[in-house]
């Protein structure tokens, strides 16, 4: 098999039409370079040069050689820019996963600013459960990951990027629709469509907590994992429910959005971004790098 070095030289005397000026354009003499042409004609099979004392001619099998020899060069080429580039984390894939409560506000940013800082780089996205995400980090088949707290395992790597409040939905007919705000006490024996327990824990928790500790009782009409769902069920006039904030960007028809005045922290809703500490993708590490520069995104 022929070497990358002969194809060089082909390609430089097949240009040049004169073994003096091809070996000048390639810095070395003549008779290593006729060596390297005898060599890669053996390798093919067939004569490639035609060679006389007065003119150096391709051969037909030579032209069809020289257009295939062109194109391993630039495929070289590209091969050796794709891998530095990869190296130096500005090409190359990241694997993010997502909560799909990260979906509406969250991963949109993330997407924007990869795009603004790595355009080369491939993103993959994964919408999957907080704790299906943390194994498959651990597995190594997502490099980032968007989850919600708590992160405990060993060699995962968490930071935190947004936190934000929980505000009331209820049904436009709703009898509290018309207040600018609510309190939790106006949640006390209230129909109150609920996070599943199981598939939603992150959010049955938070909200569970939070009536717990304004010493609020709903009637928890129905559990539902998604937050979509629960605009759909308060929609319905099932009941009423609290949602994070982001949820807004949907302007859903047919519920209010309302502020809740006595949330005891503010913003108790939190969102982070997991790596595992041995992770060596380049384009991971170079996009952790870019984003601890820029200025946080606002609440």
């Amino acid at each position: 098999m022929f070497e990358l070095s002969q194809i060089r030289c082909f390609v430089a005397v097949a240009e040049e039409l004169h073994f003096g000026k091809a070996a000048a354009r390639l810095n070395m003499t003549q008779p290593p370079l006729s060596r390297q042409i005898q060599l890669l004609e053996h390798a093919v099979g067939t004569a490639l040069l035609f060679r006389s004392s007065r003119v150096v001619e391709l051969t037909p099998a030579g032209r069809r050689f020289l257009i295939e020899a062109r194109a391993l060069l630039r495929l070289a080429q590209t091969a050796v820019l794709d891998a530095r580039r990869v190296a130096q984390g500005k090409a190359g894939e990241i694997a993010i996963g997502f909560t799909a409560g990260s979906s509406y506000r969250d991963v949109p940013e993330l997407v924007e600013r990869c795009r603004e800082l790595l355009p080369e780089v491939t993103l993959r996205l994964r919408e999957m459960v907080s704790q299906a995400q943390l194994e498959a980090l651990l597995a190594g088949r997502l490099d980032l990951a968007l989850v919600r707290p708590p992160v405990n395992q060993p060699g995962l790597r968490w930071r935190s990027i947004r936190r934000e409040p929980l505000i009331a939905v209820l049904p436009a007919s709703h009898a509290y629709a018309q207040r600018d705000a609510l309190r939790l006490q106006d949640f006390d024996d209230a129909d109150f469509v609920m996070y599943s327990p199981d598939e939603a824990r992150y959010f049955y928790e938070l909200t569970a907590d939070t009536m717990r500790r304004a010493c609020v009782r709903p009637r928890y009409v129905q559990y539902v994992s998604q937050i979509h769902t629960i605009l759909a069920l308060v929609r319905a006039g099932l009941g009423v429910s609290v949602v994070p904030a982001g949820t807004t960007v949907f302007h859903y028809e047919g519920v209010v959005f309302r502020e809740l005045l006595d949330l005891e922290p503010s913003d108790p809703v939190e969102i982070g971004m997991v790596v595992k500490d041995d992770n060596d993708n380049p384009a991971v590490a170079r996009l952790l790098d870019e984003l601890a520069r820029m200025p946080a995104p606002t609440p």
